[in-house]
């Protein structure tokens, strides 16, 4: 069964950068027109969309955050990466990665400390 795994630091300090990564296992997800998707749940609220890397390479963010947060694939290490640079508190979530809206990963917790 194909699963996702979100995995990074638990803490990051305010004004770091966040990285976050998103691994497959227990198969292979072949590219079929559909996107990975970065998604996160802060404490007491809903679930709020990230960003997006579609298979056909194109990126896209949701505007609040477009300007400090980048989507990417490493080549190397297959896996999908979240890059999100001055963090603040309000960024603390749980993050989820999500391909093509129907396979979720479990979550990791982010805190980002003051």
């Amino acid at each position: 069964q194909v699963q996702l795994q979100e995995s990074g630091p638990g803490l990051v300090k305010s004004s770091q950068t966040l990285s976050l990564t998103c691994t497959v296992s227990g198969g292979t997800i072949t590219p079929n027109d559909a996107a990975w998707n970065w998604i996160r749940q802060p404490p007491g609220k809903g679930l709020e969309w990230i960003g997006a890397l579609h298979d056909d390479g194109a990126t896209y963010y949701s505007p609040s955050l477009k300007s400090r947060t980048s989507v990417f694939r490493d080549t190397s290490k297959d896996h999908i990466t979240l890059q999100m640079s001055s963090v603040t508190p309000e960024d603390t979530a749980v993050y989820y990665c999500v391909r093509a809206m129907s396979l979720w990963g479990q979550g990791t917790q982010v805190t980002v400390s003051s």
